[in-house]
């Protein structure tokens, strides 16, 4: 859907963050896929990771770690998920920041691990660990472009956003980088996503417009209504920047979770564009609702619809998939007589049935359109919600069906 070389120049650096990317051979030989961030001291993180009751080794082994004390660093690779692996998974991922560690001289619960790719197999040890030195020797070389596509898997193009903004007088700087283009579903998507400023913020307020700043964007995406068991995103705040520390009291509270939020969503809409398979880029917007939560429920139905999301692939105006899906959305008294669906302008349905107006022309105009939005009007209410989505082609089969090979 959108072009695979992606112009990464206008990324900016982050002072506190240091990054070392490098081609270890866990998969691919030849394609980075190893990347080791190295933090300031006084770093300050806020994480989510998924609900997958599956979650890998590295994510539990985050867990463990973040509760202990402040990261120093992280240790990112692609290839293999470390994922259904057991306890034996857990040790490797701790192998792996005890190595990181003594090559830094931190101590070892001071690393954080991610691992993204394929389940139910073990790391390489003997190839990831003999690679770590040169990635840390590497750090502060590698630039954001070279850590954006060090941790890609079936993505194809790295994704990647800056923003730089003013508070209290002082230039502060966004950067972050995400990956994911399959097994995508809200809470979290299956992704990968680190967000660093030079923020000077607290801890508990961070961890707070962490999770909301999520729900906003990486759990508002979906591809094929698969969560993933490796998901996490984390908002790095090193603190080198010299302004009042933002507290939810201050103006720069609402500077800063905008910037971050509008971030975010750039770099979730990034892993809809770059669905597999996917060619178009898919808006489904609920309004009218009683709250917010029925919203999400409809808009959820429709996004996760396989009927829907081929007819968008065959530009097709099969319409009644999508009244179908809202009707099957589990909202017990739903009145269709109140609903109105529109595709982009064109009012599609009303009364529950066919728009007098319209004519099929108009919708198969719309549904050949790379970009499309959805529009349940549910005539109950004043809440909204809004879910990215895309459609559902023979590539992601493939691209699926030749995942290991």
């Amino acid at each position: 859907m959108q072009s695979k070389h992606v112009d990464l120049s206008h990324l900016l650096n982050v002072p506190g963050v240091r990054l070392g990317a490098v081609a270890a051979g866990i998969r691919k030989p030849g394609r980075l896929d190893l990347m080791v961030m190295v933090l300031a001291e006084g770093t300050r993180v806020g994480a989510v990771f998924t609900r997958n009751r599956f979650s890998a080794a590295p994510v539990q082994v985050c867990r463990e770690h973040l509760a202990l004390q402040h990261p120093r660093a992280l240790v990112i690779n692609t290839g293999c998920a470390n994922a259904g692996t057991g306890n034996a998974g857990k040790e490797d991922a701790q192998t792996t920041c005890t190595h990181v560690a003594q090559a830094l001289g931190i101590p070892a619960s001071a690393v954080l691990p991610f691992s993204t790719g394929v389940i139910l197999e073990r790391l390489p040890m003997d190839t990831l660990l003999q690679a770590i030195p040169s990635a840390v020797a590497q750090c502060g070389q590698s630039p954001w472009s070279d850590a954006a596509r060090a941790i890609m898997t079936t993505d194809t193009f790295p994704k990647a956003a800056s923003r730089q903004i003013v508070l209290d007088g002082v230039p502060v700087t966004l950067t972050g980088i995400s990956k994911g283009a399959g097994m995508i579903r809200p809470n979290m998507a299956t992704m990968l996503g680190f967000v660093a400023t030079d923020a000077r913020i607290a801890e508990t307020l961070l961890q707070q417009m962490t999770r909301e700043v999520a729900n906003l964007s990486f759990n508002r995406i979906t591809v094929d209504g698969d969560t993933s068991t490796n998901d996490s995103f984390l908002v790095i705040a090193t603190g080198q920047a010299n302004h009042p520390e933002i507290t939810a009291q201050n103006e720069s509270y609402k500077i800063f979770f905008n910037a971050l939020r509008d971030i975010s969503v750039e770099l979730a809409h990034a892993i809809i564009r770059d669905g597999e398979g996917a060619t178009k880029f898919i808006t489904v917007r609920v309004e009218g609702g009683r709250e917010e939560a029925e919203c999400l429920q409809v808009a959820y139905a429709i996004s996760h619809s396989p009927l829907v999301k081929t007819a968008f692939f065959a530009s097709d105006p099969n319409l009644g998939r999508i009244l179908a899906a809202i009707g099957n959305a589990g909202i017990g008294d739903l009145n269709v007589e109140t609903i109105r669906l529109h595709l982009d302008d064109v009012l599609v349905s009303e009364g529950g049935g066919r728009a007098p107006g319209y004519h099929e022309e108009e919708g198969l105009a719309v549904m050949a359109r790379p970009d499309i939005t959805v529009r349940v009007d549910l005539g109950r209410g004043s809440a909204s919600a809004e879910v990215w989505t895309c459609d559902l082609s023979y590539d992601y089969v493939r691209i699926n069906a030749e995942y290991r090979s």
